[in-house]
């Protein structure tokens, strides 16, 4: 028992592992997520209706979205940003690997008789023989990739770029680093059986790595069937280190907003939204 909670409560290398697919791919959690993302109210997994119907306003306006536009959004969930651009006749395409989702968001797509593109793949790997004039990655799903995840995906973003085109995303702040405290915290059913409908002992650790900036939330889930652990890296940026990984991707950034509904930039906000073109 004392080795076992010796591994729980062990403190991984940064980024050492990588457990995305099995909160969004997990036909329990997974299931428990597209709920939190159709909630209206809550910022939790998407923003709340109110914010989402802003931003798009202010995306279609600020980046001249339309006919014939075309635009990605990566990490797209259930589409709630891609069915309202696909409302203004922009050609849209929505990849996620959380296949609940994407089905959720094609019945929408099919119900509204909009023509959206789904699919269904883990971002990191999509393939596009294209250009977009848009790309999206929105409720900072940047952060939760690791340095050599992020330099992949802007790989892709600046190929798959128009020569004109725009990058939107959101990242969190130093603050929210400043802010988190590691610790440790043991529950039955932790957080109301989020994780199995099944009995189960949850552990939480929050680790802090102060040179890299990073948070890690790191779950251990023991059932009767096994144990499981799910790792939530987040990355904190602070505007000149974001500037600086994008630059040397051959993008660069044009300008910072406080969020993705182009409110004006607060150097002490938990997040920053960035707009990014071609070098």
């Amino acid at each position: 028992m004392f080795d076992e909670l010796e591994t729980i409560n062990k403190r991984p290398r940064v980024f050492e592992f990588y457990t995305a697919s099995e909160l969004w791919t997990d036909d329990y959690t997974s299931k428990q997520m597209l709920s939190l993302h159709l909630n209206k109210e809550i910022d939790v997994s998407s923003r709340n209706a109110s914010f989402i119907k802003t931003s798009v306003e202010w995306i279609v306006t600020h980046f001249n979205v339309g006919m014939g536009s075309k635009v990605a959004d990566f990490g797209c969930g259930p589409g709630l940003y891609t069915t309202k651009l696909a409302q203004k006749q922009a050609h849209v395409t929505g990849i996620d690997f959380s296949t609940r989702s994407i089905e959720y968001a094609r019945e929408v797509a099919k119900t509204q008789g909009l023509s959206i593109d789904y699919v269904n793949e883990n971002y990191l790997n999509f393939q596009y023989y294209d250009h977009f004039d848009l790309i999206l990655m929105i409720m900072c799903d940047f952060c939760a990739l690791s340095p050599s995840q992020r330099k992949k995906i802007l790989t892709k973003f600046y190929k798959f770029l128009q020569p004109n085109g725009s990058i939107l995303l959101d990242v969190y702040s130093l603050k929210i680093f400043e802010q988190r405290e590691e610790t440790a915290l043991y529950e039955v059913n932790l957080f109301n059986n989020f994780w199995s409908e099944n009995k189960y002992y949850g552990f939480l650790n929050t680790f802090k790595y102060e040179k890299e900036k990073v948070v890690l939330d790191k779950y251990t889930l023991i059932q009767k069937e096994g144990t499981r652990t799910i790792y939530n890296w987040l990355q904190c940026f602070s505007p000149e280190e974001l500037k600086k990984e994008f630059l040397e991707s051959g993008l660069v950034v044009e300008e910072l907003y406080s969020d993705v509904a182009g409110s004006p930039f607060d150097p002490e906000g938990k997040e920053f939204a960035v707009v990014v073109k071609k070098a």
